[in-house]
């Protein structure tokens, strides 16, 4: 009698896979904190950068690409598109512990599934791209226990006369991994049925 249980484990990364999932992660970290350290600082600098200036609502923006496209400095205390209704220190440890998680799923996914070590990967860069901001930028508001999470990059509909909320690199390797994520559920190989 044979035991069909031992053929359906998943296989575990070798330890150069996960050696080479981590070292992504390291990449996409220092990309996230490189840019933001960068574009803060030049977008701070005195005298300011020429064609920065205020738009129609005030926002103090660099144009990069037209009207659309440009950067703008923003501190964001909270979560995603500025909610900050949490306390700081249930967001901040929930993001602590969301990449102790993360980093174990990292460790763990199967090499098969290449999409979801993927997501799984960039998720983890964006959460601790923030998470870094949190723990280690100087509390900007009086009373505050944590920094903010620097925002530069401003995306804007002029037909609608709208900014899409202001985001960083990390904020798009989280976006882009949720939605390999969600297509590696719904396009993963489905296993075979049993006779």
């Amino acid at each position: 009698m044979s035991d069909s249980s031992s053929t359906d484990v998943e296989p575990r990364p070798t330890g150069q896979q996960v050696s080479l999932r981590l070292a992504l992660v390291a990449l996409l970290v220092l990309a996230d904190l490189w840019s933001k350290s960068a574009v803060f600082a030049w977008l701070q600098s005195s005298p300011l950068p020429e064609g920065m200036g205020y738009d129609d609502h005030g926002h103090h923006r660099y144009k990069i690409f037209g009207e659309w496209f440009s950067f703008m400095l923003s501190w964001n205390p909270g979560m995603a598109w500025g909610f900050d209704k949490l306390p700081t220190w249930l967001l901040v440890g929930g993001r602590c512990g969301a990449v102790g998680f993360l980093l174990w799923l990292v460790v763990r996914a199967s090499p098969a599934q290449r999409m979801m070590s993927s997501a799984l990967v960039l998720i983890l860069s964006g959460a601790a791209g923030n998470l870094y901001d949190n723990l280690f930028m100087a509390p900007r508001r009086v009373g505050a226990r944590f920094g903010e999470v620097r925002d530069f990059l401003d995306v804007y509909f002029p037909f609608w006369n709208w900014h899409f909320p202001t985001f960083n690199v990390a904020d798009a390797c989280i976006t882009v991994g949720a939605v390999l994520l969600i297509a590696s559920s719904l396009f993963a190989p489905r296993p075979a049925a049993k006779p």
